[in-house]
């Protein structure tokens, strides 16, 4: 009798453990979202952000101490509210390693003739130590795959190492060949092309790419040599995140003699130079953490409603706490109120239909890092099972940018770029419910500022999964340690967190899932 309690005692923790605690006996009464709104309360946004964003968790840097004591609160706060996690037990962590590379130091020589580290290249990206001889080194010219023009179409790369050069062809008009027009593109546009042109090589499968940019490496080769002297490790990445690949930028002295008339000749071909590069890549292993938390569904448990933030901010610099109230413990709290007015309708006996999972990001200012860990990597539902994602980073402050309009409001990125109906819905919720003033200037595709591809969102749109993104826009303390809990406007919080929370429920609760067109 002893063993057939405690058989069944452990399976009604382990079902509590996958959806939180569930009350299974469905209510008669029809539920009403503004109920369950109304627990969102900007008290209690208030208590939340001025402990996520104290001192005590000392900015919240990736990998360090501040960011584990925050995804420890975060578990707190769910295991008090009952909610659940998709993995078994009290397990709220998917780990998501990364590693933090020191400077590569490459020896590299063109038919016979040295060159210098820091003179002549730099390596940005290697994943792997480096011993290359070949001498087929394979042109493409300014190395763009896009959809109107690519300069990959007719070659082979795979394997091969590739010279690339900045810039981008125009047409006789003097417009972009992959816009149109004469807005700079990711092709053009300073880092951002530099990983578009990365990318592209990488997709087409090269063992390695050297990147003629003599304005840029101006200005990263000394940076790159202080941080060898130094010691210095660099950046943050996901783990085998690059594959096998190696990513150099040049001068002009190197691509010329890989290439004499590289300045003037834009067609691609293979050249015929002896080329040897040499490098041992060395770094150092970090372990980070996504917080998940999940609330099943009851009807279409298999469908899941993301709703996603990141945990992380700056950490310490020069003795300075980074405390990231808005940026984005704003969203962080946020996402703690939705979840805790879901949990209490589902102990009403109103479980949404759709299953949701609340998704705290880590590396969010190291490059989207967790996101992309959570979609390329280990996702832990199939993405084709995503229905979408509401992603909420800063929505505690007042853009000082906005000349027109009344303080209610929020900017809305994403929302009609892969679902009309996802945006119709959003437009309908918030008229019947909030009333915020939805602002789409930075959903412009002309947006020089680029936020859409600037989140955590982004790493499910390139998945094809409808998101909207919300965001208050950058004030003066963005990203220093003036943005502090006592500047958020939490009246404009707590009704920026209900509208998420009124999206949410509609998308969960619909007869059918939000369609990608």
């Amino acid at each position: 009798m002893k063993k057939s309690i405690s058989i069944l005692c452990l399976m009604v923790i382990l079902t509590a453990c996958k959806g939180g605690k569930i009350n299974n006996t469905k209510s008669s009464v029809p539920a009403n979202p503004a109920d369950y709104a109304k627990t969102i309360t900007q008290e209690e946004l208030k208590t939340l952000l001025y402990k996520y964003a104290s001192d005590e968790f000392e900015g919240r840097n990736t990998g360090e101490k501040g960011q584990k004591m925050a995804v420890e609160y975060l578990k707190s706060q769910y295991k008090s509210m009952g909610i659940g996690t998709p993995y078994s037990g009290d397990d709220y962590f998917q780990e998501v390693p990364l590693q933090k590379p020191s400077v590569a130091v490459a020896e590299v020589s063109i038919n016979g003739k040295t060159y210098d580290a820091f003179t002549n290249h730099i390596i940005l990206i290697l994943s792997k130590s480096l011993d290359i001889k070949t001498s087929d080194v394979v042109y493409v010219g300014h190395g763009i795959d896009d959809e109107n023009y690519s300069d990959y179409k007719d070659i082979d790369v795979k394997g091969k190492v590739v010279l690339a050069k900045s810039g981008e062809p125009k047409d006789t008009n003097g417009n972009y060949v992959t816009s149109g027009d004469t807005e700079d593109t990711k092709w053009t546009n300073g880092r951002q092309s530099l990983s578009s042109k990365r990318n592209a090589a990488q997709e087409n499968g090269a063992k390695a790419m050297l990147y003629f940019d003599s304005a840029l490496f101006s200005r990263y080769a000394p940076f790159y040599q202080r941080q060898s002297e130094s010691g210095f490790s660099g950046r943050l990445s996901l783990k085998s995140d690059s594959g096998d690949f190696a990513f150099m930028m040049i001068n002009e002295d190197m691509a010329k003699a890989i290439h004499i008339t590289v300045n003037e000749d834009s067609s691609v071909k293979n050249l015929k130079t002896s080329l040897s590069i040499k490098a041992e890549r060395k770094a150092e292993e970090v372990m980070s953490e996504n917080v998940v938390a999940f609330i099943k569904g009851s009807e279409k448990p298999d469908e899941i409603l993301v709703i996603s933030a990141h945990l992380d901010h700056e950490g310490i610099k020069n003795g300075e706490v980074y405390n990231g109230a808005d940026d984005d413990g704003s969203g962080t709290v946020a996402i703690l109120e939705i979840a805790e007015a879901f949990q209490q309708a589902v102990k009403d006996g109103h479980q949404p239909k759709r299953s949701i999972l609340f998704l705290h990001v880590t590396g969010e200012e190291k490059g989207l890092l967790g996101s992309r860990y959570y979609t390329d990597m280990d996702p832990i539902f199939p993405l084709e099972n995503t229905v979408a994602d509401l992603n909420i980073d800063m929505i505690g402050r007042i853009d000082p940018k906005r000349k027109e309009g009344d303080r209610n409001y929020v900017y809305l990125i994403g929302s009609d770029k892969l679902s009309k109906e996802l945006h119709e819905l959003s437009e309908e919720v918030n008229k019947k419910y909030t009333n915020v003033e939805l602002d789409y200037t930075y959903n412009d595709e002309n947006d020089p500022n680029r936020y859409y591809y600037r989140s955590d969102h982004y790493n499910f749109v390139k998945n094809n999964i409808p998101v909207i993104f919300y965001f208050n826009g950058t004030h003066d303390d963005y990203h220093k340690p003036s943005d502090t809990p006592d500047k958020i406007e939490y009246d404009l919080l707590e009704n920026r967190t209900r509208l998420v929370f009124h999206t949410a429920w509609e998308v969960a609760n619909r007869d059918n899932r939000v369609v990608v067109d």
